[in-house]
């Protein structure tokens, strides 16, 4: 390997070689990321750095460099040169590479998830699930390039019309920090199998699993500039990257507002193409005639897994008033039971993130919401960030508790009588992300899925 940093990182393999490297006292001289640009990790010296924070513990452990414009145009022009020659390979050779990427994330399955588990706050058994999420993302598309039909139609007898594609140039690609690996690959996998060249950008609060990756890309000998990672914040990497000439595609996935300013940005860049997946404030739906068990297990999960910090979770819970009170009896016990803090449930991903859903929860202290389980945390936190998972009743609909996503383990319970009072509910909400639905009956099912 060609790098301190990525050797120092790769050597430990464990749970626990990882934790005992990084409570040593020397891990930020030993563990300082560098972009990865042409098949090479970058030497250059940055003039800002942020520190890699374990949420679990709330200590440093990596320093992440804020890449500079000049950076970020080395990194562009390096995808803009590999385009020229990646664009023009067969499907059946992008997608023998993809296989090889992904054969290696099965190889370092274990390395992966606990160095993601880290990073990130999450749990190490659902680290271990988004890693094989995040092979499948490349196995999938290796597969899906090889079975293209482009559509023939004849039009009035007399015109055949037929569809070409080809590809679009260097895309950046800007993931977040929720779920770092799986997500960075579901961006970078379709978009080098249909032959674009790519510039990727993780959040500068989980950059590990990015860094690991680069590694593999060299060990699969993806060519060089084809897929470059660069590490920064938003503010100088991120806008530097998605105002570029050179990038032909935007595919992001964070905040709402970020969004919108990345929309603003590239307003007047007709030709670039923009793929946003935002945030969502998800109901989930539970009709009087469920199974209370499982209702109650699948509402848990719906927001709970990855401590809520999904954006596809099921935060509102809108519950049949003859069920109301059982729900919520039987959904107390089973959280409090199986989603215990280092258990099956992680530390939240930030300080900064920390602070937010702790403003959320004293927002529901003084609107005088009931708590179910969890409490108000601490303002801050003494050993990591770590928060119980709060179930919230008596909150209003208009309470910003209600509207705004909070993306952490937070869920709201309200009640409804009827299947219309259901799914006006449902869309009082200026997301519209996602549903869940839950009911014994097909036809009702249908309907509200209709018009939810």
């Amino acid at each position: 390997m060609p790098d301190s940093a990525i050797k120092t990182a790769w050597r430990f393999q464990t749970l626990e070689s990882v934790e005992r490297f990084i409570s040593s006292d020397n891990v930020l001289a030993q563990l300082s990321l560098q972009n990865y640009v042409s098949n090479g990790f970058d030497t250059s010296l940055t003039a800002n750095y942020v520190d890699s924070i374990n949420p679990k513990t709330g200590k440093s452990f990596a320093k992440i460099p804020i890449s500079s414009a000049v950076q970020v145009d080395h990194a562009l022009q390096a995808a803009t040169d590999a385009f020229k020659t990646w664009s023009k390979t067969t499907a059946a050779f992008r997608s023998s590479l993809l296989e090889r990427v992904a054969s290696l994330i099965e190889e370092n399955k274990e390395l992966l998830a606990v160095w993601e588990s880290i990073d990130q706050g999450k749990t190490l058994a659902r680290a271990r699930v988004e890693v094989d999420r995040a092979a499948t993302n490349f196995r999938y598309f290796a597969t899906f390039i090889l079975h293209q039909e482009n559509a023939v139609r004849m039009i009035d007898g007399v015109a055949l019309t037929y569809e070409h594609r080809s590809p679009t140039g260097v895309f950046a690609l800007i993931s977040p920090w929720n779920m770092p690996l799986y997500l960075l690959t579901w961006k970078i996998a379709p978009c080098l199998a249909f032959g674009c060249t790519a510039v990727a950008k993780p959040s500068e609060f989980t950059s590990m699993s990015a860094f690991l990756l680069c590694e593999i890309f060299r060990l699969a000998e993806i060519p060089p500039g084809v897929i470059n990672i660069v590490f920064g914040d938003g503010a100088t990497t991120g806008s530097r990257l998605v105002q570029s000439p050179l990038v032909k595609g935007v595919s992001f996935t964070g905040s709402t507002a970020t969004g919108i300013k990345i929309r603003r940005d590239t307003a007047d860049q007709i030709y670039k193409h923009i793929s946003l997946e935002l945030g969502g404030k998800n109901p989930t739906l539970v009709f009087d005639d469920v199974d209370l068990d499982k209702a109650v297990q699948t509402a848990a999960t719906a927001a709970f897994e990855n401590q809520g910090e999904i954006c596809l979770c099921g935060s509102r819970i809108y519950v049949q008033s003859r069920i109301h009170e059982a729900f919520v009896a039987s959904l107390k016990a089973y959280v409090e039971a199986n989603y215990r803090c280092g258990d099956r449930t992680g530390a939240v991903a930030s300080l900064q993130h920390y602070h937010k859903i702790v403003s959320y929860l004293a927002l529901a202290k003084e609107e005088n919401a009931t708590f179910i389980t969890g409490s108000v945390p601490p303002l801050e936190p003494s050993n990591g960030y770590w928060i119980e998972p709060v179930v919230l009743t008596d909150v209003s609909a208009s309470s910003r508790i209600m509207q705004e996503e909070i993306f952490g383990p937070v869920v709201t319970i309200a009640r409804f009588e009827t299947e219309e009072e259901c799914v006006q509910l449902a869309n009082d909400s200026a997301y519209g992300l996602a549903a869940i639905l839950l009911t014994k009956d097909g036809a009702r099912m249908r309907r509200a899925d209709k018009r939810t």
